[in-house]
């Protein structure tokens, strides 16, 4: 029987918030199939809630990472490297905008708030490539989060539609520029689901009633489904993928037409 194992591979997952985060899932699944773990949280706040977490998966270590504060980032890739001395695996779940801009519309966002939510969602993944890639000298995996608002236009998603956009577009590059070394980089376009994060978007659960109504499978999506995708894209049963977009959306992207 064919089994993924990860067993002997180092995993840093970046976003775990609480149990209901697909950093969350992913990382579960990750250790699940023998990875060792590296977890962060965002702040002394978030700490009460993942540290649990990480008692719970037997990480590694847990450390304080906040993109947007100098050095943070750089620290973690040095925990890395000093306990492991290297990474296999890299899930980049993070993304953050200004309340006013995520509830507002894009014409009116401000060139502070777009270059706020480009940096951490965005800017903050290519950062983790650089720091991740003198770590992969064997290959390596780099794992990102995206959803279709970044193809076509979704109400209420609004200026995170452009940066989610430039993530996926960041990927392509990525994969052209690393996958000389053997490093894949993909990502996980998830359907919508309830998530701390998804709840900043304004009229969320019509989003979701009209995801299952559309979808061919006549559903949503749950973040156990997308933590399985990441295991997968992770492994070597993934070896020929990089540079894609993968929905894990019951279908929804297909964009098909329910008649009644």
């Amino acid at each position: 029987m064919e089994i993924v194992d990860l067993r002997g591979r180092k995993a840093l997952v970046f976003g775990v918030a609480n149990r209901d985060s697909l950093a969350w899932w992913a990382a579960k699944h990750l250790r699940a199939a023998g990875a060792e773990l590296g977890l962060t949280y965002l702040n002394d706040k978030a700490k009460a809630f993942v540290e649990p977490l990480a008692v719970e998966l037997g990480a590694a270590f847990l450390e304080n990472c906040n993109v947007s504060t100098p050095g943070e980032l750089e620290a973690v890739f040095e925990r890395a490297k000093t306990q492991w001395g290297r990474v296999d695996v890299v899930f980049h779940a993070i993304a953050w905008a200004r309340k006013t801009d995520l509830h507002g519309r894009l014409v009116d966002c401000s060139a502070e708030g777009f270059a706020e939510s480009m940096q951490v969602s965005c800017h903050s993944f290519i950062r983790m490539a650089k720091l991740a890639e003198p770590l992969m000298e064997t290959g390596g995996n780099l794992l990102t989060l995206s959803y279709y608002g970044a193809e076509k236009v979704v109400d209420h998603y609004n200026v995170m539609g452009p940066v989610k956009a430039a993530l996926e577009a960041s990927v392509r590059y990525l994969a052209h520029e690393l996958g000389p070394k053997g490093i894949r980089v993909n990502a996980i376009s998830a359907g919508p689901i309830k998530t701390r994060a998804a709840s900043g978007i304004e009229h969320f659960d019509e989003l979701l009633a009209g995801a299952a109504a559309k979808a061919p499978l006549r559903r949503t999506v749950d973040a156990c489904e997308v933590g399985k995708v990441a295991v997968v894209l992770a492994s070597d049963y993934a070896a020929s993928i990089t540079g894609e977009i993968i929905h894990a959306d019951a279908g929804f992207h297909i964009g098909g037409m329910v008649l009644h």
